[in-house]
């Protein structure tokens, strides 16, 4: 049984085992195979930030192992009266058997970890980490390229708040990944980060054009600009709708070339890549499913069978 708060909780074999995992569960993702490993056993869906995809993902994931959820929602709740998250979190410690927690401050997760005794998996902290996007991420990757080793993966748009790009970026880099990272002035991936991102020996190019990236890409990793992180929203507007990725700038790409986005996007990307076979952004979202189960799996300490049929 284990917390997954940021992938530094993981090791590299690990990680593998955990998209191995996911592989086999696709079928039971998908509705197809009946496998109720989790049968019995309780998640608690801590959602105190607004989700769609992570927290539907997440019931969908503990519902096909046969398990059930009690979804929480600040809205509602004690919370409005003024509860604490601790106080919060004893309370489900008594409920559930494994949380998920989204929370908008950064260290809510470890925090919630150090509370309580059930695992608790990090469902996005603030502008901190996302840890289980990240496994979906790399095994939508995975799925498409074969391999993590040696990509070239572009990482564009708000660097600065995008909790998924900072996990994303030092799971990548753990894989050998080249990563360039384009970005408005404004938005740049913290300095830390990409000091860190670099000592690990990793190439780190930044940039702010992203035109120029797109014809030696194997991955275009597009994000939102999250007007709700700016704390002045004349800022925002002077960057909103900065990148834009159309059907047309594609045409040069490689052939294996693959576009992402964590979602839910506003006008990165035009509905006209959708039809594309570089678009793998909807598939991305359903992956959430399998890898959200291979995880809940091993944060409880149930074993995915070698053979799912």
């Amino acid at each position: 049984m284990g917390d997954l708060v940021t992938m530094d909780d993981l090791t590299n074999e690990e990680i593998v085992a955990i998209l191995d995992d996911s592989e086999r569960l696709v079928p039971v993702a998908r509705g197809v195979v009946n496998l109720p490993l989790l049968e019995g056993k309780v998640l608690a869906n801590m959602f105190f930030e607004n989700s769609t995809r992570t927290r539907m993902s997440f019931e969908t994931a503990m519902k096909r192992l046969g398990g059930s959820v009690l979804n929480f929602s600040s809205v509602g709740t004690s919370v409005s009266k003024g509860e604490t998250l601790y106080d919060t979190m004893q309370m489900i410690d008594g409920y559930a058997d494994i949380a998920a927690i989204r929370h908008p401050r950064q260290g809510a997760a470890q925090y919630s970890a150090d509370a309580v005794e059930i695992p608790i998996l990090n469902a996005g902290d603030g502008a901190g980490n996302h840890p289980t996007q990240t496994m979906l991420d790399l095994f939508t990757i995975r799925q498409s390229h074969g391999d993590l080793d040696g990509l070239n993966v572009v990482l564009v748009g708000d660097l600065r708040y995008g909790r998924t790009v900072h996990s994303l970026s030092h799971a990548l880099v753990r894989f050998g990944a080249s990563l360039t990272l384009v970005s408005p002035g404004t938005l740049r991936m913290p300095k830390e980060i990409v000091a860190d991102l670099r000592s690990q020996g990793s190439e780190v190019a930044e940039t702010e054009s992203l035109q120029e990236q797109i014809n030696h890409a194997d991955v275009i990793y597009m994000t939102r600009i999250q007007k709700e992180r700016f704390p002045d929203e004349d800022e925002y507007a002077k960057v909103a709708g900065i990148f834009k990725l159309n059907s047309s700038d594609l045409s040069a790409a490689k052939k294996g070339m693959i576009v992402m986005h964590p979602l839910p996007r506003v006008d990165e990307i035009d509905p006209n890549v959708d039809s594309s076979d570089h678009a793998k952004y909807f598939e991305q979202a359903f992956n959430g499913v399998p890898t959200r189960m291979a995880l809940l799996c091993r944060s409880l300490g149930v074993e995915v069978p070698k053979e799912v049929k």
